[in-house]
């Protein structure tokens, strides 16, 4: 049987590549052929999904302290994860974060050496930022935006929010005070006119614009695309090549519940699936117990206890992978 492991990351206990690779092994016990493809949803390790970082370069944190952060440049596609170089992560968190001031220049200089490389494609990962300043400093890191014209800028982007709702909606979860909440707002708005003069894109009314506090709709000012994150992901992986010569499809992330199938990696591959008319289970850390009937998988925390699952992930994912594939 021609198995396909496509699966996204265990938060925390296992990467996509890992996990990928324990149910290789589980096929392989087995006497299936596996293909494992590791996946993502447009978030973090999304880049390793495409490939994996291949440079490192210093540039400019989101507090203004320089950062080192990892991005790939491979036959003319940059692939860039904005946490790398403008994350939450970065600065300690909310608490240690400064609303008001957190920048993604240092994303806007990722690109910018991109289109000093020569990139004719440049995937822009959201998700995990620090910063509500509408992609400006981004937009101003970029020593030619004119250049972007010849260049296919994809933007990964999974929520609906509207640019100026960036400040409401994500901005508490990056320490902003209510007063800087309408702060931030009120900066949100100006900058919407500003691009719409400067660039002559309406930023205010296209869903997905808030994303990574407005970072969104600074990309589409210059000319970006958004796109939900797992689409995209699936279109440079193949996805659906790969998923069509496949006889039975492995998915799996750590957490089951119902945001996964809607635009994560679980409910996108079990999409690809119906599509295609090919079976699909999963493999799972934890589920919410209501969603049992969505989709035939196993949990990894009620199989085999959560400190185990815990402490020894793959082994868990092997052996759940082996009893849902033993009677195939």
């Amino acid at each position: 049987m021609r198995v396909l492991a496509a699966v996204d990351k265990f938060k925390g206990t296992a990467t996509a590549a890992q996990v990928a690779a324990a149910i290789g092994h589980a096929c392989w016990e087995l006497g299936h052929d596996c293909v494992e493809r590791p996946v993502a949803d447009g978030g973090e390790g999304t880049l390793e999904a495409l490939g994996g970082a291949n440079r490192v370069s210093t540039v400019t944190g989101p507090l203004g302290d320089p950062v080192q952060a990892e991005w790939r440049f491979h036959r003319g596609t940059a692939v860039i994860e904005m946490a790398r170089a403008s994350g939450l992560t970065l600065v300690g968190g909310a608490e240690k974060n400064d609303a008001m001031a957190a920048t993604t220049t240092g994303t806007g200089e990722l690109m910018d050496q991109a289109l000093d490389l020569g990139a004719k494609k440049i995937v822009v990962c959201l998700g995990g930022s620090a910063t509500t300043d509408g992609g400006l400093g981004c937009v101003r890191a970029i020593t030619a935006p004119a250049r972007l014209k010849a260049v296919q800028l994809l933007v990964a982007c999974d929520v609906q929010t509207l640019f100026t709702d960036a400040a409401p909606v994500f901005g508490p979860q990056k320490g902003a005070s209510p007063a800087q909440v309408d702060m931030l707002r009120g900066r949100l708005e100006r900058l919407a006119q500003m691009y719409l003069e400067q660039y002559g894109v309406d930023v205010r009314h296209l869903p997905g614009t808030g994303a990574a506090g407005g970072l969104a709709g600074g990309l589409v000012a210059l000319g970006g695309r958004l796109m939900p994150g797992f689409e995209l992901v699936a279109d440079e992986l193949d996805l659906h090549d790969a998923v069509h010569d496949a006889d039975l499809v492995v998915t799996g992330e750590g957490f089951l519940d119902e945001q996964s199938f809607e635009g994560k990696v679980i409910g996108g591959v079990q999409s690809l699936c119906e599509a295609a008319g090919k079976p699909v289970v999963a493999v799972v850390g934890d589920s919410d117990e209501a969603l049992g009937a969505r989709i035939e998988h196993v949990s990894l925390a009620r199989e085999f206890g959560l400190d185990k699952a815990m402490r020894e992930p793959l082994w868990c994912i092997e052996q759940a992978a082996v009893r849902l594939l033993r009677d195939r």
